[in-house]
């Protein structure tokens, strides 16, 4: 089996190096390569038998497996190239989200699916939502499936929750820390705390938490009513950020996050012409 990675980005080569270094996927199986063909062959000097093509017909051409991994409204210029060579018997799969398997299933003849990572997918944790085309055969789900299960908790989501789903998936570790940055700093500008002290802590603090989690021991709100005693500093605390709205704060993130993905989605039915509805 030929697994083809178009686009060796952060999301591209997260995934790559994820997979290998759990050794899911052996180097030798591996094709990628990149605009900037410079990148793809770093990783080729980290693992020496991945073959890097010189370009995106070469992988379309070769592998089983194509992952496109470019920027959204690169997407349809690449598979006006590529497309030629792709036959039924080959998986498409696309990361980016504003980009429906519906529309990828009208311009290729093959099996379809989105794939959106997380980076916590680099330590084998955290979640990568899949979707499928409707024609998508079932060897394929079973196959995209396990890759994903090897790195992540796979989910697969209906259109409809897409971005809300990447928003806490992809986005939130990028959300939760600047949330913990501002914590650090507020810290070390409010006490005689020094930043590396204060940084270790949070994140030792953030681990524990998620062993926690991982483990089931508390829930989400058992960790805030076993902390917050009654009348104590924690629950003092927590009345300082109930004054602060925070609910509002992370509605209003997912407003600039929906209406930026609206833009893109946008931007998108132009280039492929394509009158399909992305949220149903």
């Amino acid at each position: 089996m030929k697994i083809g990675v178009i686009g060796t980005g952060n999301m591209g080569t997260i995934l790559i190096e994820a997979w290998l270094e759990t050794k899911t996927l052996e180097p030798a199986n591996l094709l990628i390569t990149n605009r900037t063909l410079s990148k793809a062959l770093a990783l080729q000097e980290k693992y020496a038998c991945i073959e890097v093509t010189e370009t995106a017909v070469d992988i379309a051409k070769r592998a089983d497996v194509i992952f496109i991994c470019v920027k959204p409204l690169q997407i349809h210029n690449l598979l006006q190239v590529i497309k030629p060579y792709i036959n039924k018997d080959q998986l498409l799969v696309s990361i980016t989200s504003p980009l429906s398997v519906a529309q990828l299933e009208h311009e290729v003849p093959c099996s379809c699916a989105r794939f959106i990572p997380s980076i916590t997918n680099r330590a084998c944790s955290g979640v990568s939502l899949l979707s499928y085309s409707k024609a998508c055969l079932p060897k394929w789900r079973s196959y995209l499936h396990e890759l994903a299960r090897k790195i992540s908790t796979p989910v697969v989501i209906n259109n409809n929750i897409t971005r809300v789903s990447s928003d806490i998936v992809s986005c939130g570790p990028a959300f939760f820390s600047f949330f913990a940055q501002s914590f650090i700093d507020a810290a070390c500008q409010s006490t005689e705390i020094d930043r590396k002290t204060a940084t270790i802590l949070t994140e030792k603090m953030l681990m524990g938490l998620g062993d926690l989690l991982s483990k089931g021991i508390y829930t989400l709100p058992t960790l805030q009513e076993k902390v917050s005693v009654k009348g104590g500093i924690t629950g003092e605390g927590i009345k300082v950020l109930e004054a602060a709205k925070l609910h509002e704060v992370f509605s209003e993130l997912l407003k600039a996050t929906h209406e930026k993905f609206d833009e893109d989605i946008e931007e998108i039915e132009k280039q492929f012409r394509y009158d399909y509805n992305i949220r149903n």
